[in-house]
């Protein structure tokens, strides 16, 4: 159960640096074919389209990124106390 807990750690932590990855290109705006952009979009868009529909923007702003890290920091405490 270790293992299993250690792994989903280490999954979701490179999940957040996608999504920082990700919302880093969101205020720089690289070019659109940009290989690295896409696979942030691919790979955190499933998580932050749901958050982002049910969550209004605020001023403008998009916290859907906000409300899944602080999701995923929860997660990896919880995955950090099975010890």
């Amino acid at each position: 159960m270790f293992l299993i807990a250690t792994i989903l750690i280490y999954a979701l932590y490179a999940f957040l640096v996608v999504l920082f990855v990700r919302v880093a290109f969101s205020w720089v705006s690289p070019f659109p074919t940009n290989a690295v952009s896409r696979f942030a979009f691919r790979v955190t868009e499933p998580v932050l389209a749901p958050v982002r529909h049910r969550m209004p923007p605020v001023s403008g702003l998009d916290l859907s990124p906000l409300v899944v890290s602080v999701a995923v920091f929860f997660v990896i405490a919880a995955l950090r106390s099975i010890d």
